[in-house]
């Protein structure tokens, strides 16, 4: 959860009081004031027995001054950022039921809605085919997203024991290609109705909301639950979300598609080495080299980065379980703090070699959404027991018969395939110290560079999840590594 205060503003008459717009994953959420973050402290400190909490800005006596009051907000800033980064107090019932009831709150005195018993109809995009339908389903305007969610799953008859393998997320289809962008996750402190209203004109979109694809076993033995897992595959196949590696392949996945048998078309889509990912749009990176163009997807317990070097596409991945750290930039308008981020940047700090760490950095207005993916990895390894990361899994690269390889000139430390569409081979590096980096088809190759507005107010937020207060996320999952992952 990424909390940042990126300024403050005065609100009511005789007397005014101070007012802070609070943000979460990048987007505005609610206005609180000092008192009211000063209740949630103390419930936290009532109801989150052993839990350490962050050092709670003191109450002053006299009137601040301008210094006190930047002071304050930056306190109040870096006490939210620490509670959002232990995962013990993020999850507390008491903190999200407070943070929506701060968003309707701020909604109904801002006259977003009328009553918080408002009724209202939500339009949710649903893959019951691989172009998505809209399906109305009333809400309360007090409803948070799993309620929707319910609500939705209800309607299209889903079990309720399969409802907990979907999510709901904000999308944004683009105006030239009707392509579908990732904004982000819905989360159970949010009012869906109230989000979307901040995020017009975006839509509502279910989908998987799992990393292991072993999970899909559970739902492959539902009609209900093997017709949406199979039009989104689909859907995500035909926008190239799932990277195709031969002619022959597209050709069974197509003539499978056509026969209409979603089973067997499952069972050879799972094969493919991007199955299960996430893309993401045209970002700006510092790897190989400044000011790289990439389209970056996450998913397998990767991030993965597709870059043009010439005329060739190369695809870099970068394991999770080899990321130490990894934090979220977000600078602000401070004119108007109710505009999106003016820039969002993810780093990461990456396990190059032995002894060899490298921060990584991507530029993309979805780095919020890149980093809940890669916390939501993090947790699924954890819970799996397999944060190690050793040995290969079906459909993974390892298992793939491999082509011989070439060193790249532009990093001593890379190597990259020599296979293309031509050869039919999808084959990466087994070198041990780095990523593994391949040749893509060329209509992959990144066109254009994003222009990023100019800075007023920086916020850093640092994504962790120790719960010492620090500059930095140490990755859980990246303290089993052994020689053998090098």
């Amino acid at each position: 959860m990424h909390f940042s205060i990126p300024d403050s503003q005065e609100l009511g008459s005789s007397p005014t009081y101070t007012a802070y717009n609070i943000h979460i994953n990048g987007s505005p959420h609610c206005v609180l004031r000092y008192k009211q973050l000063h209740s949630l402290n103390e419930q936290l400190r009532r109801h989150c027995v052993g839990v350490p909490l962050p050092p709670f800005p003191p109450k002053r006596l006299l009137p601040l001054t301008n210094g006190q009051l930047e002071a304050r907000r930056s306190a109040l800033e870096q006490y939210l950022q620490a509670v959002g980064q232990d995962n013990r107090l993020a999850r507390s019932a008491h903190l999200q039921h407070f943070l929506q009831r701060a968003q309707l709150d701020t909604a109904l005195a801002e006259g977003m809605v009328i009553s918080d018993c408002e009724e209202q109809q939500l339009e949710v995009q649903v893959f019951t085919n691989p172009l998505s339908e809209r399906i109305l389903v009333s809400c309360s305007v007090q409803q948070n997203a799993s309620a929707l969610l319910k609500s939705v799953c209800q309607d299209l008859q889903l079990p309720e024991e399969l409802m907990r393998f979907f999510c709901l997320f904000l999308v944004r289809r683009q105006r030239k290609s009707d392509e579908l962008h990732l904004v982000r996750r819905l989360m159970d402190f949010e009012s869906p109705y109230i989000t979307r209203l901040h995020g017009d004109p975006c839509e509502l979109l279910l989908r998987t909301c799992y990393w292991d694809s072993s999970r899909d076993a559970k739902l492959i033995g539902n009609k209900v639950a093997l017709s949406l897992l199979y039009n989104q595959t689909v859907a995500d196949v035909n926008r190239e979300w799932v990277v195709i590696c031969s002619p022959g392949e597209g050709r069974q996945l197509s003539s499978l598609q056509l026969q209409g048998r979603p089973r067997e078309y499952m069972e050879l889509v799972r094969q493919l080495p991007s199955y299960g990912c996430l893309q993401f749009d045209e970002a700006q990176v510092d790897y190989p080299e400044p000011n790289t163009m990439a389209l970056v997807s996450i998913g397998n317990k990767e991030l993965a980065l597709r870059t043009a070097r010439g005329a060739k596409i190369y695809e870099t991945k970068f394991r999770v379980t080899r990321m130490r750290s990894w934090r979220v930039s977000v600078t602000h308008n401070a004119l108007e703090s109710r505009l999106p981020p003016t820039h969002l940047q993810l780093a990461f700090e990456y396990l190059i070699g032995k002894q060899t760490l490298r921060w990584i950095t991507i530029n993309s207005e979805q780095a919020m959404l890149m980093s809940v993916c890669l916390q939501a990895m993090v947790d699924e390894l954890l819970q799996r027991g397999d944060s190690v990361g050793g040995g290969a899994h079906p459909g993974s690269d390892e298992e793939q018969e491999r082509t011989p390889v070439t060193s790249s000139s532009s990093t001593p430390s890379s190597t990259c395939s020599t296979s293309t569409w031509a050869s039919s081979s999808c084959s990466t590096s087994t070198a041990p110290t780095t990523p593994p980096v391949r040749f893509l088809p060329e209509d992959s190759a990144p066109r254009s560079k994003p222009r990023f507005a100019t800075s007023r107010t920086f916020g850093a937020v640092f994504f962790r999840n120790d719960v010492d207060i620090g500059s930095r996320v140490a990755n859980e999952a990246f303290e089993g590594i052994g020689d053998d992952d090098l």
